[in-house]
């Protein structure tokens, strides 16, 4: 019998994980208006459809750039032939505007560091390749995205130590959580390599704050080791303040072309703020040479098409369209969480307030039979087979606390959100616990909302998130 790789014979993909096991539920009875009303309903894909039809005005009054012409003329053939893994300079140019106009213009990227990849999924696995040897570990707040077990560990061979946060906090990072991450890896005679955040958090749906960035950069300058700042969701920032880059906190503290600054790495993609995942653009940044230098050669694994690079080069260098796109992208996605905050609410559901992503963190601690990860996956089992939504729980996304689940909102139209909460809704008021909160709900709800300072469930003051004294 021939032997095969422990790549193929292991189960370090993970994908038997509730979140993955959700998607293939989905995927055999998936909901259509028209043919499958009673389907299920996904919520648990993380995608941004709430602008194509900005986007697909833009092509429609732009049509050089979709039919592959330059001024009226064909250019089919110099895209068709060979690219090397460079990628054009024009779109790497645009690339790094477009992330700055996403920043406030406040920080500048140099296109000669952007290392052009396909998605976040390959970014990321390529920085764990440049940065890691098979064993070393990153720290990794919780609850984190579920795809990095995946991404990080499967093909690399790095490992994960968790940095544990919690809801007393709002899951906010703490000094103490890196600490005790720290030693955990050294006890377990792990090598710690480095930090990655997501900025915005997925699942939380909030920015990192600050003070919180801040915390980062001196811990990693402490320990000298490497940050990651996962920051796709850059562009889906709806509230009052301004996306916080850990570009911005680097230039504040005036380490930008030090050593530290070596140390910190970008990664950006157009799946999230564009709603583009189908078309697999994502990038790294950093300001090594040696981590760009390697980082482009391994791009030869997964590059971005030369199509691709024309078509959306032409597209981030129009000013006018992205700042328009951006201010409509945002509004759009305030408008939806509000609905789905608002439905949540009328099932006496709370969630932790958000100001960015395309979900919600949604608390159901109140609904489990038990404080147990066991009862979270029962309900989970519930809602997904009999409710017929598919959640991610919050389990799946190594979260410490039984209860808390991930809710996207921007993947479907209102009137199949609409359908969603009315299902959960009709859910939870035929469950034991749920006719007494559907009683009490209103009121409680109301008592919340007259607090001058919220309970953590709904995160309070975006700029420091000082928690509630009590």
């Amino acid at each position: 019998m021939k032997q095969l790789s422990t790549k193929v014979t292991s189960n370090g993909h993970g994908q038997d994980s509730s979140y993955f096991l959700g998607w293939e539920e989905y995927e055999k009875n998936p909901y259509d208006e028209i043919k499958n009303p009673n389907g299920m309903i996904q919520m648990g894909l993380a995608e941004n459809q709430l602008c194509f039809d900005l986007i697909e005005s833009w092509l429609a009054k732009n049509p050089d750039a979709a039919s592959l012409k330059r001024k009226g003329q064909s250019i089919f053939k110099e895209l068709a032939l060979f690219q090397d893994y460079h990628g054009m300079p024009e779109f790497k140019k645009a690339m790094a505007e477009f992330m700055e106009e996403i920043r406030g213009n406040r920080v500048t990227f140099d296109p000669k560091k952007i290392v052009l990849a396909a998605g976040s999924t390959s970014a990321n696995e390529t920085l764990m390749f440049c940065l890691a040897e098979p064993g070393d570990a990153f720290l990794l707040p919780t609850p984190y995205y579920p795809g990095f077990d995946r991404d990080l560990k499967w093909r690399t061979g790095a490992e994960i130590v968790p940095i544990h946060c919690s809801s007393s906090n709002g899951f906010q990072i703490t000094e103490s959580a890196l600490q005790q991450a720290y030693q955990q890896a050294h006890k377990l005679g792990l090598k710690v390599k480095g930090v990655l955040v997501t900025n915005p958090s997925n699942p939380l749906g909030t920015a990192l704050t600050r003070r919180e960035l801040n915390l980062l950069v001196d811990f990693i300058t402490s320990k000298n080791i490497h940050l990651i700042s996962d920051e796709i969701y850059s562009g889906t920032m709806f509230g009052f303040e301004q996306f916080i880059s850990v570009m911005d906190v680097l230039k504040d503290k005036k380490l930008e072309n030090t050593e530290v600054s070596k140390r910190v790495h970008v990664v950006y993609s157009l799946s999230k703020d564009l709603g583009l995942p189908g078309f697999r653009v994502g990038a790294i940044y950093s300001n090594d040479d040696m981590i760009v230098s390697a980082a482009t050669k391994m791009s030869s694994f997964g590059l971005v098409s030369s199509q691709t690079q024309y078509l959306l080069s032409a597209l981030l260098s129009d000013k006018k369209f992205t700042s328009q796109y951006l201010e409509e992208n945002q509004k759009r996605l305030k408008s939806r969480q509000k609905r789905l905050v608002s439905g949540l609410e009328s099932a006496g559901i709370t969630c932790l307030r958000s100001n960015a992503g395309l979900f919600c963190w949604v608390d159901m601690r109140h609904l489990l039979d038990t404080n147990t990860f066991e009862a979270e996956l029962d309900l989970w089992k519930k809602i997904v087979y009999n409710v017929k939504l598919n959640i991610s729980p919050g389990s799946s996304c190594h979260c410490t606390e039984p209860g808390w689940f991930r809710v996207c909102f921007a993947n479907m139209s209102e009137d199949t959100l609409d359908l969603a909460l009315k299902r959960l809704k009709t859910f939870v008021e035929s469950t034991d616990c749920g006719r007494m909160i559907s009683r009490s709900s209103h009121e409680r709800l109301k008592s919340l909302r007259k607090k001058t300072v919220s309970n953590w469930v709904f995160r309070v003051s975006w700029s420091d998130r000082v928690p509630d004294e009590r």
